[in-house]
């Protein structure tokens, strides 16, 4: 079957919207967004903006940050944009202030002095928070360009996916989800060259 054909079978019908996840066809073959899952924490007129769930670096939280002293939290690559900057999600709801709920259960951002607070007090987990350098950002019409191209396909996001799934299968795991349109996206190698 040739490449084309496998993209052109796409029939997935959701939008891009607040809280939903991006899932990068197979042969992006891109740094950043190679078999990416994005979660979409802002979409807009004025665009799009999100985090890379499934990209993690090779350092802890506290290995690159003084502010977060014995927070053993792994770090992840948020995306190419500010990429020298911290963004966060999170599950702790009202604890930390100025937060965006994305879905339910599921929030970005928020007052830094409360992560800091809570990190101090040894509340911070993997199971809770999560930490990116850099977001992945779209200018307005960017995305839906994007997505004309069959570049990303769209799916619902639960705080229970984004953190009890392991970063290696997330983007696995929800391209089966996707149906019988997508059943061979996982089955195609990383690099078709090596195979």
């Amino acid at each position: 079957m040739k490449i084309d054909r496998l993209i052109q079978i796409r029939t997935n019908d959701l939008k891009p919207a607040k809280g939903r996840l991006l899932l990068s066809e197979p042969f992006m073959g891109d740094y950043y967004f190679g078999r990416a899952v994005i979660l979409l924490a802002e979409h807009n007129a004025d665009g799009s903006f999100g985090l890379i769930l499934n990209k993690p670096v090779s350092k802890l939280l506290n290995e690159v940050t003084e502010d977060f002293p014995g927070v053993e939290v792994p770090l992840y690559l948020g995306g190419p944009v500010d990429s020298n900057r911290l963004f966060f999600i999170h599950t702790l709801g009202d604890q930390i202030h100025d937060s965006v709920e994305v879905i339910k259960g599921l929030f970005w951002g928020g007052n830094m002095e409360d992560m800091l607070e809570l990190a101090r007090l040894k509340k911070l987990t993997p199971e809770n928070s999560r930490f990116f350098l850099g977001y992945a950002g779209w200018g307005a019409n960017q995305m839906e360009e994007e997505l004309k191209r069959n570049s990303w396909a769209i799916t619902r996001a639960t705080a229970d996916i984004i953190f009890k799934t392991k970063s290696e299968l997330l983007w696995k795991k929800l391209t089966r989800k996707l149906g019988s349109e997508y059943r061979l996206w996982d089955k195609f190698p990383v690099n078709p060259n090596l195979n």
